[in-house]
């Protein structure tokens, strides 16, 4: 039929409307969802007008027939249409659902309720129709009065049943909204969430805030769905399981966070107790040293030899230098593998004390002089350090040059100045000098005079093996009541004429 045939038209303009909505959300820029939105309106608005002019003609022809005298075709017609709208008002008919489907079904509701109430002046005039009928006795009239009373009775229930739908569709949309709001706040509290796990973990009252919504969720969709309109339902149930998977993920992620943070807590620990053991290590050794360092020195080469070995276990340059890489490595790299380098060095101080056959090397510059430490901790460490590796470096200077002096002192016990002098001689003729040219360049201000110091100076300068003991002396066979004068003449005429000396002694 007619009515039919409106009514699928209907559902099928449902559909579109609900499909447009669906795209409009998933809309990726706005253009498009106004675009969305206003073709949906169109459509809706078009369907509306439709629906409105095929009411009102239904609603005139009735009234043609009432006026045309056709009463009986007149009270079938409007009892049919009371038949037929009775089942869509039962209060069993569910009601319940989204947000959408809820305002469309209260939209449709408002149409049947206009429709009703443009039906109520038809039902007063056929009513007084019929009563001025039913005044004779005829078997029509009679048929009248009992249809009429049908007419009216069924009229009585679908006005009830009417007020009885709005009230109930008032109800499901507010738990429509209700639940529309929960959701969408729940998931975007989940976004916050999301964003606060990525600096921290989540704090025990948010989570349990989090699962009560939830449950409070769950509780208003299994309601929503126990009364739930057919076309509803999967949307519902999808609403459901999107905020409890998009819950799992988050408190999946958040014990994640709160395991990756434990261990972290747990590794800063670990670093904290090392760098401790690392200071009192450093500590210890510095103590070491200074206690070293308050012991005399022995007069014995030996003995101070065997100091020097003893120190280069513990200040081995190469291995100051292992540890400047290692603290290097340690602003690019993990903190145990820096920790393994320092490991590694105290291992091979132990072992090279051991074994008492370590060899100073040269000297290297202070380490970790461009490190910049990004914490307290590391900067106390790298501070302590340093004060080690001077400490220690130190020692081995003074050790050394103790070492050389008592080495200088013993040569000097046998000095023989002939035999300084040959060697001495030697050396100007290997360099294919003149005596005096040399004497010339050390007596710059040529006066014919060398003090003490710029002989010993020069000499020293000059990388001839001898040392400053032995120059001393030999400035001093030369110098007369400790004046420097004339040293220079002198000492070259007396270097000449002893070693001419010599060669007429080979001659003869």
């Amino acid at each position: 039929t007619k009515q039919n045939r409106t009514e699928l038209r209907d559902i099928n303009s449902q559909k579109k409307s609900e499909l447009g909505r669906s795209l409009q959300e998933k809309a990726q820029s706005p253009e498009d969802t106004q675009h969305l939105e206003n073709m949906v309106s169109e459509l809706r608005d078009s369907w509306d007008t439709i629906s409105g002019k095929s009411s009102e003609r239904q609603h005139k022809l009735e009234e043609a027939l009432l006026f045309s005298g056709r009463f009986t075709d007149a009270l079938l017609a409007l009892n049919d249409w009371l038949y037929r709208a009775e089942p869509q008002l039962a209060e069993d008919v569910p009601v319940c659902g989204e947000k959408d489907l809820v305002s469309n079904l209260i939209d449709k509701h408002k149409v049947f309720q206009r429709e009703l109430g443009k039906r109520a002046s038809c039902i007063r005039t056929l009513k007084r129709s019929v009563r001025d009928l039913t005044r004779s006795s005829t078997a029509d009239a009679h048929w009248l009065q009992e249809q009429m009373e049908e007419l009216e009775g069924r009229w009585e229930a679908v006005c009830k049943l009417s007020v009885s739908r709005q009230s109930r569709l008032e109800a499901a949309l507010q738990q429509a909204e209700e639940f529309d709001g929960i959701v969408h706040s729940f998931l975007d509290h989940l976004w916050d969430v999301e964003r606060v796990l990525k600096y921290g973990v989540l704090p025990e009252e948010e989570e349990a805030l989090l699962q009560t919504a939830l449950e409070n969720i769950h509780t208003l969709g299994e309601e929503i769905l126990s009364s739930c309109h057919p076309d509803s339902v999967i949307t519902i149930k999808s609403w459901i399981s999107i905020t409890k998977t998009r819950y799992e993920e988050v408190q999946t992620w958040a014990k994640q966070q709160a395991e990756r943070i434990q261990t972290t807590l747990s590794a800063l620990e670990a670093e904290r107790e090392e760098i401790q053991r690392l200071l009192d290590w450093i500590s210890s050794a510095e103590e070491s040293l200074n206690l070293k360092e308050q012991e005399l020195l022995p007069e014995d080469l030996e003995l101070s030899a065997d100091l020097i070995t003893q120190h280069a276990v513990l200040t081995a340059n190469n291995n100051l230098f292992t540890l400047n890489n290692s603290l290097l490595i340690y602003s690019l790299m993990s903190f145990q593998t820096c920790m393994t380098y320092f490991l590694l060095l105290r291992i091979f101080f132990l072992i090279q004390n051991r074994r008492g056959t370590a060899k100073p090397l040269p000297s290297v510059p202070l380490p970790l002089e461009k490190l910049d430490p990004q914490t307290p901790v590391m900067s106390q460490l790298v501070s302590q350090w340093r004060t080690l590796w001077l400490l220690a470096h130190g020692r081995q200077s003074r050790l050394e040059e103790h070492l050389q002096r008592l080495k200088e002192l013993e040569e000097f016990a046998n000095f023989d100045f002939n035999i300084w002098r040959k060697r001495y001689m030697q050396w100007i003729s290997h360099l294919k000098s003149r005596i005096l040219d040399v004497f010339r360049s050390i007596d710059r201000d040529q006066d014919g005079r060398i003090t003490h110091k710029e002989f010993i100076t020069s000499v020293l300068a000059s990388k001839f093996p001898t040392n400053s003991l032995e120059m001393t002396a030999v400035a001093n066979i030369f110098d007369v009541n400790g004046e420097p004068s004339g040293l220079s003449m002198q000492l070259s005429k007396e270097i000449s004429s002893r070693a001419n000396k010599r060669k007429s002694l080979q001659g003869e």
